[in-house]
């Protein structure tokens, strides 16, 4: 993905918002919240997308590329897909409720 972001890229870039009990407890201690994003989008483009979509003020946004697992089913083995994960830190004062919002 190029540098510069089009407006019909920025719904390609979030690809899902990642609940599970570590990402529950971020959003609960620190208002962070973690999104399942393009492994090839960078953190401008992440935050902008972030911004665009949710009519909110990101402060900050950390990245973490998530390896993919191995797996065996009987004596075939393979391997998940790698993937990659953002958490994004919200201005103070903002708030976020992706699950009533419409995308």
């Amino acid at each position: 993905m190029s540098q510069k972001i089009r407006h019909d890229q920025i719904r390609t870039i979030l690809i899902e918002p990642h609940v599970s009990e570590k990402t529950t407890l971020l959003n609960q201690e620190n208002g962070q919240i973690a999104f399942k994003v393009r492994s090839d989008s960078n953190k401008k483009q992440i935050k902008r997308a972030v911004e665009e979509m949710f009519n909110v003020k990101v402060s900050s946004v950390k990245t973490v590329s998530v390896k993919g697992k191995k797996k065996r089913m009987g004596m075939r083995s393979g391997k998940t897909n790698d993937w990659k994960k953002a958490y994004i830190k919200l201005a103070e004062g903002q708030k976020l409720d992706f699950m009533n919002t419409e995308v």
